[in-house]
């Protein structure tokens, strides 16, 4: 779907309208009594929303007329709103099992992001990056060298035989 097409503009308004009202309809469910858990997530979905609206202007690039470096100039906010969402609930979320896979998504995010970069033949910054390591890892994944982590591990499940 083209980004100047009337359906592209009408699912981005749609999905602008309902982040709009989110905040609004999950403070109804709050009650009147604040807690710290009522804090904590009025402090979550704050830093989530913020990452939402953020992320949304960052992907609305005007065409450039080479797709690669568009789809790399849409992918990197895309991209950096999950990381930011996952620290979100690295810091304000409870379950060891969503906090793991937070934290998997913020170093896959972040390699990914490096290798589309290198991909394209951009610079990145070693903050972008976390660690040398994670840059090197991305570099492999940029020039088809390896998978992520994440497409990895989901190749060797569909590998799997049946048992």
């Amino acid at each position: 779907m083209a980004s100047n097409s009337p359906d592209w503009l009408a699912a981005t308004l749609s999905l602008a309208g309902a982040l709009i009202f989110l905040p609004a309809s999950v403070a109804a469910f709050a009650g009147d009594a604040p807690t710290d858990a009522s804090a904590a997530e009025a402090s979550f979905l704050s830093e989530n929303d913020t990452a939402m609206s953020t992320m949304m202007t960052n992907m609305a690039v005007k065409p450039s007329g080479n797709i690669d470096n568009d789809f790399v100039a849409m992918m990197v906010p895309h991209h950096q709103g999950a990381i930011d969402m996952a620290r979100a609930e690295l810091q304000y979320g409870k379950n060891e099992q969503l906090r793991r896979i937070a934290q998997e998504i913020v170093v896959e995010q972040q390699q990914e992001i490096v290798a589309m970069h290198l991909a394209i033949g951009s610079s990145v910054s070693t903050s972008a990056t976390g660690t040398a390591g994670s840059a090197d890892r991305a570099s492999d994944i940029a020039h088809g060298k390896t998978q992520s982590p994440k497409h990895n591990s989901m190749s060797m499940k569909m590998n799997q035989e049946p048992q």
